[in-house]
């Protein structure tokens, strides 16, 4: 091969070697090199790209021009419905927290973002109610903005309680809001501050002295880190109705993509 087309013996090597890395190819020693029987699945960019070459080939055969092609591309491109959400939230705690829920109740990928690092492409953008005025700032005036409602912390404890007063409790959450909204609603429910174990998960050794609580209260992202903690008490912290809206939502755009 390396004869026939001119190339150095070294190149025609690293080329098979390559093959073989990618398993495309398999030496079988004393008898040769063959083509793997199962084949490995070609990456979706390695596909997108060879439908964009035959789309620009199609389009180069009627004699259409670049600026054709750019302009019909880039109306195709705006009639596509949107395909994934973006949290805009400036608070990264509370985000991967926000982020961490609405994966649980949509299908489309969730993703999240600064306000200034907003990018419109294909994105339903998210805020948090409170986070509203902040974020339009650094929006279109004609994008739609889906707004999420905050649960209430002392609402999300109230089916507990009463509860034992003396009871040694645990509260832990990478946001500290939930600390501190936690903290003064067990304490007005009757808990001395002194029975109230804090613990910032973001901060290193926040299990200890955890797991000699009664339990533990805690945000629905800090429930799974507190694997192998017994009374694990998980909040989420979007509302009921935002966590419908979302789906509602999500379940409109796919009505429209589906024929």
């Amino acid at each position: 091969m390396a004869r026939r087309f001119r190339l150095h013996a070294n190149t025609v090597g690293a080329g098979y070697r390559q093959l073989e890395e990618s398993s495309w190819l398999e030496s079988r020693k004393g008898s040769g090199v063959y083509v793997c029987a199962q084949q490995p699945a070609v990456p979706s960019g390695i596909v997108l790209d060879r439908l964009v070459a035959d789309f620009f080939r199609s389009a180069r055969s009627i004699n259409a021009s670049l600026a054709e092609i750019r302009s019909s591309l880039r109306q195709w491109l705006e009639l596509q419905p949107p395909d994934h959400f973006v949290l805009i939230e400036p608070d990264e705690q509370l985000a991967r927290i926000i982020v961490s829920e609405m994966r649980k109740v949509v299908r489309f990928p969730v993703e999240n973002c600064g306000p200034k690092d907003f990018v419109a492409d294909g994105a339903v953008p998210v805020a948090m109610s409170f986070s509203v005025n902040k974020v339009r700032k650094y929006l279109s005036k004609d994008l739609d903005l889906l707004t999420l409602q905050l649960r209430s912390v002392g609402g999300s404890l109230a089916q507990y309680l009463p509860a034992s007063r003396t009871a040694l409790v645990g509260i832990a959450s990478g946001w500290a809001p939930f600390l501190k909204h936690a903290r003064t609603m067990l304490i007005a429910s009757g808990f001395h501050p002194d029975c109230l174990v804090l613990r910032d998960v973001t901060r290193p050794g926040w299990r200890r002295g955890l797991r000699e609580t009664a339990a533990i209260v805690c945000d629905s992202l800090t429930a799974e880190m507190a694997k192998g903690i017994s009374r694990v008490f998980s909040f989420s912290l979007v509302a009921e109705s935002s966590r419908r809206e979302l789906r509602e939502y999500e379940k409109f755009i796919q009505n429209d993509v589906d024929p």
